[in-house]
């Protein structure tokens, strides 16, 4: 589990020892295996479309609890029929929110109180959160059942169209 703090701690120890900027470099393999948003209310048309909850994971570079709840459990859910997508800690990159504004990963993860890295979030019609957010992944013996149930809360209270 990694708090935003740490990472703002980590980022600062990093800029002074002359490192680049705040932008998330290249995304490592790991990262490259589910879909990074662009546009979260397209994310959850999509998803919407598929008659299934859009499920965000927000991350971080390098980090190794994300590491493993992206291919342990989310990229084998995405695989099982779920719609999973990611938005990334301290990423300047672009990234269309809730609201239809143009912002950037970082400040939509800050926008939304995220503060431990993963946490996990469950989006319904109108981005309403259908499920309590799962966060942490040092609970590495029940993650799966706390994902599973999450999730099945989630598209319980997903309301296909009519």
């Amino acid at each position: 589990m990694i708090r935003r703090r740490d990472a703002m701690l980590g980022l600062l120890f990093s800029q002074a020892a002359g490192s680049q900027a705040v932008q998330v470099q290249a995304l490592d393999a790991s990262e490259q295996l589910l879909p990074t948003a662009a546009d979260l209310p397209q994310s959850l048309a999509l998803a919407v479309r598929q008659g299934q909850p859009l499920v965000v994971l927000a991350t971080l570079q390098g980090c190794p609890f994300c590491k493993v709840a992206r291919e342990n459990y989310l990229l084998p859910a995405s695989k099982d029929g779920a719609v999973v997508t990611q938005i990334h800690f301290l990423s300047r990159a672009p990234l269309r929110d809730w609201e239809g504004r143009v912002t950037t990963h970082g400040q939509v993860v800050k926008d939304l109180g995220i503060e431990v890295a993963p946490t996990v979030l469950f989006y319904g019609r109108g981005g309403k959160e259908l499920a309590p957010r799962l966060t942490a992944g040092s609970t590495s013996d029940f993650y799966g059942a706390y994902l599973d149930e999450r999730l099945a809360q989630a598209r319980a209270s997903f309301k296909p169209a009519i």
